[in-house]
């Protein structure tokens, strides 16, 4: 079976292994362009915005893709290290026909790969990755020399970014109260995300914000909040704020250290938007969203869906629906009214713009809201399951009586690897547990 290159989240692998090597990068840019830049009309070379964490092998990498969008004879804007969302506006703003951010996220600093976005800021379709990947099994035909593409620092970058997070807040909110603590986990925000929170006239207080190249998301960041959480009390902060490697995500932390998730988060700006007449049609999450945020939609009569795991899908469905808000546990959060995708620095002010309206802090906003229990674990297979015949319904139909019907049951088979995904949640823990244990023994 031929290897697909890209994933739920765009290319993304090994440093130095197959596929993220130098030379696939230079391949990766000529047929990106091609495609992306298949229906520019104009005499002018189309454009693309290439942007990149703070890992070390970006810089190889930025330079092997402006080599083959420059054979392509696409022109690139070079941000430097930028928040991928900032790429995502900047295609937008700088009518470019892509946008390429390097980075692998919440992954180590030797991993790396790309995300690419339309010039709608929009991530691109599998349909477009399936004819990337073809043409990349061509070879390079570079265009005539007169043709060639051009490239330019883009120094402005930051500012226009900068400006474009800002502008997302209500110019008659007061942010000055606030003491927040913000952990850049070594990666992209670290320049811009103090410029915006300081701008407000925000206190903030900034951990793991000294790149490296080797350091990003290490013991830091979204993924790893451990020590925002023990600043957050030292420094007697209101809360704190956590990037992930690429700033797409965001997790806060309480007063008291207590960490607050995605789920979380969404339940307060759906609560913030629906307060301020802002929130258009319903909300989606995805398989792993908490059932209590479902139930709470029910409570409020908002319309809920679930989407397959990742940040592309919520913006999918999102789209489909005419929706604006959705997100994932994991701390993306999606705002089509503010932006194309989702943004860890918009989605951190639109939650303190909540806290403002309230007039609360984290912890009494939260107050009336309480995630159910969730269990998950990992099963290994051998082989694939069929989790719709009648023996394995039935399991799951006594996994769900073990938690007296309250509860959820979901069964998903790895994407990447020979494992079963099981994952239990109701109101009581213990039953959950039960369940999940119950499931774990029984499905063979």
């Amino acid at each position: 079976m031929k290897r697909r290159f890209f994933g739920t989240d765009g290319i993304r692998g090994k440093t130095g292994q197959h596929p993220i090597t130098p030379d696939f990068f230079v391949k990766l840019g000529f047929a990106a362009g091609k495609v992306l830049t298949e229906n520019h009309k104009s005499k002018v070379n189309p454009s693309v915005v290439i942007g990149k964490d703070t890992r070390i092998s970006g810089y190889m990498f930025e330079s092997a893709l402006e080599a083959g969008f420059s054979a392509a004879g696409v022109d690139t804007y070079l941000t430097g290290p930028l928040p991928t969302p900032g790429i995502a506006y900047l295609t937008q703003e700088l009518e470019s026909e892509i946008g390429v951010s390097i980075t692998a996220s919440h992954n180590p600093f030797d991993d790396n790969g790309v995300k690419f976005f339309t010039k709608n800021g929009e991530k691109i379709s599998e349909a477009m990755e399936e004819k990337i990947e073809a043409l990349m099994g061509e070879g390079i035909q570079s265009v005539s020399p007169d043709q060639l593409g051009k490239a330019r620092r883009l120094d402005e970058a930051q500012e226009r970014y900068i400006r474009f997070c800002l502008n997302t807040v209500p110019k008659n909110f007061n942010f000055r109260k606030f003491k927040i603590v913000l952990d850049c986990a070594h990666g992209a925000t670290y320049q811009v995300a103090p410029k915006v929170f300081k701008a407000l006239g925000i206190q903030t207080v900034v951990i793991n914000n000294q790149p490296d190249g080797l350091n990003i998301n290490l013991n830091a960041g979204s993924t790893h909040p451990e020590l925002l959480e023990k600043a957050v009390v030292e420094q007697k902060a209101d809360l704190g704020l956590a990037f992930d490697g690429d700033g797409d995500r965001l997790i806060a932390v309480d007063s008291t250290g207590r960490i607050i998730d995605g789920d979380e988060i969404l339940y307060l700006i759906l609560n913030y938007f629906q307060k301020q007449k802002m929130l258009s049609g319903g909300l989606v999450g995805t398989l792993m969203t908490n059932l209590a945020l479902e139930e709470k939609c029910k409570l409020w009569d908002i319309p809920f869906e679930r989407a397959n795991v990742g940040d592309r899908y919520v913006s999918e469905a999102l789209r489909q629906k005419k929706w604006q808000l959705g997100g994932e546990n994991s701390g993306h959060i999606v705002m089509l009214n503010f932006h194309s995708t989702g943004d860890g620095i918009i989605s951190a002010l639109q939650l303190l713009c909540a806290l403002v309206a309230e007039n609360q802090s984290l912890q009494e906003s939260l107050a009336g809201f309480s995630l159910y229990p969730q269990k998950l674990i990992n099963v290994p297979i051998k082989e694939k399951m069929d989790l719709n015949s009648s023996h394995n319904q039935n399991l799951i139909k006594q996994a769900n009586e073990i938690m007296k019907g309250e509860g959820r049951v979901l069964i998903r088979p790895s994407g990447t690897q020979p494992l079963l995904r099981i994952m239990t949640e109701g109101p009581d823990a213990g039953l959950v547990e039960q369940s999940v244990q119950f499931l774990k023994e029984n499905l063979k």
